[in-house]
């Protein structure tokens, strides 16, 4: 069995995995998911979570939970946003000047946080460009959640960009694409039942770097398999 740990982001991505994307991978998997620690209160004992605000307490996260689990079954990935990821980030500002296409930039800084990390156990990945991004895979699935939102959920289904390159601009993410129509849009609730719904065999299909992503994630069992039966005497 893969132990497969999660460091996210927020609410949504954390029950998005435990909701949907460990039933997804199977029972070769266990799958848990822990958002990015923002503050601790010593005081009373408590942790804060969600947000990537500082790559730094990331980091911490990523390689505390390293350190915890040596496991050699054990793998760790990430799920975090493109979309306003910190600029202390590896390379950021590298990436930001240099490289143009969105891909190739997600890519370079997932290479530069898996050096920073230095560990062969982890996998890293950012998401293009948010969450949200995925419910543009299938927007009419919104009426499940919004009954009374049918047309303004058509001018949503009228985006006909890739999911992936809806662009990050503060006015036109995602995020603030679904905004604009429903005010009252619920993101860690409704935004991950209408995920749900779509399905992730349709949003892999509409989504490569989240399907590239997948692909990673499902050959760790072959490849533990693979290991475990050539050190098996």
């Amino acid at each position: 069995m893969i132990y497969l740990h999660l460091i996210v982001e927020g609410h949504s991505e954390e029950n998005f995995v435990k909701r949907i994307l460990a039933p997804y991978l199977g029972y070769d998997y266990c799958v848990e998911a822990s958002r990015v620690t923002m503050s601790k209160d010593k005081s009373r004992g408590q942790q804060h979570k969600g947000g990537l605000f500082k790559y730094e307490k990331a980091k911490t996260d990523i390689t505390n939970w390293l350190k915890q689990d040596r496991r050699r079954e054990s793998r760790f990935t990430t799920m975090f946003d493109f979309y306003h990821l910190p600029n202390s980030f590896p390379d950021f500002s590298d990436a930001e000047t240099i490289i143009n296409d969105p891909y190739k930039k997600v890519k370079f800084l997932e290479e530069s946080l898996a050096k920073d990390i230095s560990d062969s156990r982890f996998i890293p990945y950012i998401q293009l460009h948010e969450f949200e991004a995925m419910i543009f895979v299938d927007p009419s699935r919104l009426i499940d959640e919004y009954p009374d939102a049918e047309k303004r959920i058509e001018v949503l289904k009228g985006v006909t960009t890739t999911p992936e390159l809806i662009n990050d601009d503060p006015n036109t993410a995602p995020s603030k694409r679904i905004l604009a129509q429903i005010p009252n849009f619920n993101k860690p609730f409704a935004g991950v039942n209408t995920v749900e719904k779509i399905g992730i065999d349709a949003i892999r299909k509409k989504c490569p770097h989240f399907d590239e992503w997948l692909k990673k994630l499902e050959r760790l069992q072959q490849q533990y398999q693979a290991s475990y039966q050539t050190n098996t005497p």
